[in-house]
């Protein structure tokens, strides 16, 4: 198992406007500081995948990053749009490649954004550039080593 931690909100916490995407007041669209303890021996590539499992969002991908090498252990605050290869980016569900912050409906509660870290055996994992999340966690399946999550919440 990996502990997965980020400075930007504690594990059920409400997650800062900030990192919300634009449209949500006192947004700016950031993507959040996300680290996670060193992946297990054998550990060939690290995938990063933000859902919100809320039924409204019918489990809506904000941020997709794969081919992250093992030795990385944490993605700086804001990093999104500038990461260092090999890591790549996919495409979330709004169909922009790169990180999109929370903006769930008005009025829908509060939703929780499962942030979860894979250590893969595989270097290079088959994917599409737009994957929903059963995609994301049918191309881990079979590959993951170990895993771990932290959720962080958000409504208005």
């Amino acid at each position: 198992m990996l502990t997965v931690t980020s400075t930007a909100f504690a594990d059920g916490g409400t997650i800062p406007a900030k990192f919300c995407a634009i449209g949500v007041e006192g947004a700016s669209n950031i993507s959040p500081q996300i680290a996670w303890s060193t992946p297990p021996e054998g550990t060939r590539s690290i995938v990063i995948a933000i859902v919100d499992h809320h039924p409204v969002a019918r489990m809506w991908v904000h941020w997709v990053v794969i081919g992250i090498p093992p030795s990385v252990t944490e993605i700086a605050e804001g990093a999104s749009g500038s990461l260092a290869t090999p890591a790549i980016e996919l495409k979330n569900t709004a169909g922009r490649t790169g990180y999109g912050g929370p903006k769930p409906p008005v009025g829908s509660g509060d939703h929780d954004y499962v942030v979860t870290v894979y250590a893969l055996d595989v270097a290079e994992l088959p994917h599409s550039m737009e994957p929903d999340a059963a995609e994301i966690a049918r191309a881990v399946s079979g590959h993951t080593l170990a895993s771990g999550s932290i959720t962080g919440v958000f409504g208005r």
